[in-house]
């Protein structure tokens, strides 16, 4: 019974990284040189992405912070400006990020499943627009470049969660 139990979980395992390899894709970096490198490669394990907090000022994106599941990530980039909150309805997903840069992050704009558009900074700089290679996938996690007092630049990670899909 224990062997067919590892078994069955060793499937699955197997099945749901072969599924994420697959369909998983990167966007970007959008921003400016300089900063020290952050990711949310580990926060993904906590759940899907259910709120954005982004801190603005009148010209760039200072901080950002990301709930995935009901974990917060770290906080990075400066404490001034603006903070606003968004949170994400029960099971909806980002599908799309777009925004504007110039040496350092200007706007970003997040496009959910739902048709819901959360928008964050000013409209000014380079555009970009950030979406998944792969159908049916969603924005798993963000990494990037932080100073102390700013976003430097944005990327953007895109995949499948294994629970949407059966296992073996």
């Amino acid at each position: 019974m224990l062997t067919v139990a590892f078994l069955a979980l060793l499937c699955a395992s197997a099945s749901a990284s072969e599924l994420q390899a697959s369909s998983s894709s990167f966007s970007g970096e959008y921003g400016g040189h300089g900063g020290r490198r952050f990711s949310h490669s580990g926060n993904q394990l906590d759940g899907p992405i259910t709120a954005i907090r982004v801190r603005v000022n009148s010209y760039y994106i200072i901080g950002l912070q990301v709930c995935y599941g009901k974990v917060w990530s770290d906080y990075v980039g400066g404490k001034l400006g603006k903070l606003k909150e968004i949170s994400l309805y029960p099971g909806e997903s980002v599908v799309q990020v777009s925004g504007k840069y110039k040496n350092y992050l200007r706007k970003l704009v997040f496009v959910t499943d739902k048709s819901r558009v959360l928008t964050f900074g000013k409209d000014r700089g380079k555009s970009f627009k950030a979406v998944p290679l792969h159908p049916n996938t969603v924005l798993r996690f963000i990494s990037g470049r932080s100073g102390r007092s700013i976003i430097n630049a944005i990327g953007f990670h895109w995949g499948v969660y294994p629970s949407k899909h059966e296992n073996c």
